[in-house]
């Protein structure tokens, strides 16, 4: 399925494009403000392509002509939701790593907010405000995610657990039923030990939500997929903008489960609140 979003569907379709219209893509991913003023002859220079090259590339991506296609990148550009590639150049300063950081993190989430289905989103709210028990499996970046979850439903008045360790996940998958739910999350979608787990999950008669990519195993052999098409960079100075995507889907789903609930959480929470009071300092 083509992403909505223009940047990420040039992107994945990169690979398939001929030599020319390549670096037509390439040079659109680095200059998109630039590009959405140019008119076709310009573009072609700047690519130092053909022009009919220029309009093979906009058909490639199914548009019918240059104008069709900088229309759709203008409205992305305007909205803020083009993401770019980040990098740390050693001249940078910190207002200028800040500004990268904050911008890319932004940008990572107007396409994946982009991305998320709807019907798949509720499936999964009404899934988990059924459930018996949910329980949130996650590993490395992944893992402070799921407990980030376990605090947020376990506030909703849900029985959760949140693991990250492969042993206990499995003991836990065993241990579940039909009623009962499992959220994996992933960054990759590929990790074995977390796939194993899920697997587990599925034959005891779980349902099994997956967080991660698209067209991974994880996404595949799980109940409800939500799909978040973060690319993993393991690059020192590259901010965890998939931690982040995550972080708010899961934000997403439990503002959902909390509507549900909302007629007898009002004195639940009241009470939380009044209990949590207890413990802070006087006057704070």
């Amino acid at each position: 399925m083509d992403s909505p979003n223009l940047i990420r569907r040039i992107t994945d379709n990169q690979p398939t494009l001929r030599k020319s219209e390549a670096k037509v893509a390439d040079f659109v991913l680095a200059h998109a403000n630039d590009v959405i003023n140019m008119r076709i002859v310009d573009l072609a220079a700047q690519s130092e392509v053909s022009e009919p090259t220029v309009i093979r590339f906009c058909r490639a991506l199914g548009f019918n002509g240059f104008q069709s296609f900088k229309l759709q990148l203008a409205q992305q550009v305007g909205m803020g939701s083009v993401y770019t590639q980040f990098a740390v150049d050693d001249r940078d300063t910190v207002n200028d790593l800040c500004n990268k950081v904050f911008d890319t993190t932004v940008g990572t989430l107007l396409t994946v907010r982009d991305e998320l289905d709807p019907d798949i989103l509720e499936r999964a709210i009404n899934t988990i405000n059924k459930a018996r028990r949910v329980e949130f499996y996650g590993f490395g970046a992944s893992g402070p995610v799921a407990a980030d979850a376990q605090h947020k439903f376990f506030r909703l008045q849900l029985s959760t657990a949140a693991h990250m360790d492969p042993h206990i996940q499995h003991m836990s998958a065993i241990s579940l039923g039909k009623e009962d739910v499992v959220v994996a999350i992933s960054q990759s979608g590929q990790t074995e030990a977390l796939l194993q787990s899920v697997t587990l999950a599925k034959e005891a008669g779980a349902t099994v939500i997956g967080v991660a990519p698209e067209n991974t195993t994880l996404s595949k052999i799980c109940s409800i997929p939500i799909f978040v098409n973060m690319k993993a960079d393991i690059q020192a100075f590259t901010p965890i903008s998939s931690r982040i995507a995550h972080l708010v889907v899961i934000d997403v789903l439990a503002t959902g489960v909390a509507r549900h609930r909302k007629p007898f959480l009002k004195e639940h929470l009241k009470r939380l609140q009044k209990s949590q009071k207890a413990l802070r300092s006087p006057g704070t």
